[in-house]
């Protein structure tokens, strides 16, 4: 007789970054904002009154205040629960052929889960040498085009002229631009929706707007990719966004200058430490992200990684072909880099 095991989908997971049980650690592992979220976020909690109601499937008010943030129309926008669900629900959207998506061999590595996951098939580019894609490698016919800028882990970004020269090449396909890391130093392709029908800008509160916790994320797109998102997404679960990231989501777009604020410390505090860090033989590429991708002249990546972790600072290790003498370090508050680099300086120099 068949085993029920038979009908059971085997993917290799997406692997998480470690969220540390124990007390008094510096977490540098996963690119969460340092700083706390607007106050705004905390007024607004008091206007959540309808938690035993679903929430508006449309999510309207908060599409309409993203819209409006961004300068687009209401329906150039979809909401989902963080970047990754958005992504996700592109990837079932609009990459349904036979002909292979394309994405870069060092990238976010949700992207192959989901494509084993949804049996999209898929074909990676790699990176140069300095970890920058060769937009040469994605004039050739696919089934779609995925890929982050900055660039996940290594947070190198193209230039809106590399990114439009990969679209002009790709106008029979939809092309994803993933914008987690732009507000750390890259440019937004978003107005690059308005010139072409098949691009999809993703980004996310989970990092500029100090708001992980609350799972936001969303994309911008003309109408009819949006139309066709929300018809997937009403197909499997018409209540993504809760009540709170609703109120909570739409509060925080009221607060620019905190915004700016934060991401201006984020980003001097980046540009300090990378100044530092090359002082103790680190190298790494000119990140625009809130994160370095860093590897030392001579200190296995994997050994900092493990001898940090049991001085409680937790940074990223990827145990990957051509990556695995490198360290994501998440760019915290000044304090907690200066721990961080003192703890370096010790160990590399033993």
């Amino acid at each position: 007789m068949s085993s029920w095991r038979d009908n059971v989908r085997s993917v290799e997971p997406y692997t998480p970054g470690e969220q540390p049980k124990e007390e008094n650690v510096i977490k540098l592992n996963t690119n969460e904002n340092p700083y706390p979220p607007s106050q705004k976020v905390k007024e607004a909690m008091a206007e959540i009154k309808n938690l035993r109601k679903y929430p508006d499937p449309a999510a309207s008010d908060l599409t309409g205040a993203i819209a409006a943030y961004h300068g687009f129309d209401k329906d150039e926008v979809f909401v989902g629960v963080g970047s990754d669900d958005v992504l996700a629900v592109a990837f079932m959207t609009f990459f349904n052929g036979k002909k292979p998506v394309f994405f870069p061999d060092i990238t976010y590595s949700f992207y192959p889960v989901w494509a084993d996951l949804f049996k999209i098939p898929f074909d990676t580019k790699a990176l140069d040498d300095e970890f920058k894609i060769i937009p040469q490698d994605y004039y050739g016919e696919n089934g779609g085009v995925v890929f982050p800028n900055p660039n996940a882990p290594t947070g190198a970004a193209l230039s809106l002229d590399v990114i439009e020269d990969i679209i002009c090449h790709n106008q029979d396909v939809v092309v994803i631009i993933d914008e987690a890391y732009v507000d750390f130093g890259a440019d937004t392709a978003k107005e690059l929706t308005r010139k072409y029908e098949n691009v999809l800008v993703v980004q996310t509160y989970s990092k500029s707007r100090s708001l992980a916790g609350l799972r936001i994320g969303y994309a911008i797109g003309n109408k009819e990719l949006i139309k066709a998102m929300n018809d997937v997404k009403y197909s499997y679960n018409s209540y993504t966004m809760n009540e709170p990231s609703i109120v909570m989501g739409k509060a925080v777009l009221a607060d620019e200058d905190y915004f700016q604020e934060t991401r201006k410390k984020i980003i001097e505090t980046r540009e300090w430490f990378k100044e530092e860090m090359k002082k103790i033989g680190f190298s790494f590429a000119d990140s625009k992200a809130n994160f370095i991708f860093a590897a030392h002249e001579s200190v296995a990546a994997k050994e900092i990684f493990e001898a940090a972790k049991k001085n409680k600072i937790y940074v990223r290790y990827f145990d990957k072909p051509r990556i695995n003498n490198y360290l994501r370090i998440t760019i915290g508050t000044k304090q907690e880099m200066e721990v961080l680099l003192d703890f370096l300086k010790k160990y590399v120099k033993r």
